[in-house]
């Protein structure tokens, strides 16, 4: 079950985030009408060339972004930046702007949630720890990578356009 303060972070969130897949933001309007399950929330590390993602190796998942389940009480910017710090040891500012909202299954056995990314630009020289069993490793955005999402190819990708060119106006 998901608090109030949780689920009014996260349709903010929703609706400020760059991009939308899955129609989420009309799956959040109705999945808040009742009890709703868990949040999953994501960081996207980019380097500062836009040129790289940081992603982990999941045991089923393949290369993934830092992320997971947001835990009772933390709002999905929370649980994607404590999901990062987990899985990479970094703690870093994620950019103010949500990078996308979307609805996914993130495993066969569960249902469908609602999932926010967020983003943040690191120097690739930044040390990382990986997690026993779950390595990290930067990879390039011109070369595709292994995955069970394989549209998080693309959407990164585009996601980094946008970040370029946001960048380039500011």
């Amino acid at each position: 079950m998901v608090d109030k303060r949780v689920l009014e972070a996260a349709v903010i969130d929703a609706g400020r985030a760059v991009a939308e897949f899955d129609e989420a933001r009309q799956w959040l309007a109705v999945a808040q009408q009742g009890p709703m399950g868990p949040l999953a929330a994501e960081a996207w590390v980019f380097d500062e060339g836009l040129a790289q993602l940081l992603l982990v190796k999941h045991r089923w998942r393949g290369w993934v972004p830092p992320g997971g389940k947001v835990e009772f009480g933390e709002t999905p910017r929370e649980g994607a930046a404590r999901e990062l710090f987990e899985e990479t040891g970094l703690r870093v500012e994620l950019l103010d702007e949500p990078a996308a909202v979307a609805v996914r299954s993130y495993h066969p056995d569960l249902s469908a949630t609602l999932g926010l990314s967020y983003a943040a630009v690191v120097d690739a020289v930044t040390p990382f720890v990986a997690e026993p069993g779950q390595p990290v490793a930067w990879m390039r955005l011109d070369e595709d990578w292994e995955s069970c999402f394989p549209e998080d190819v693309t959407r990164i990708r585009q996601h980094a356009a946008w970040l370029a060119r946001w960048r380039s106006r500011h």
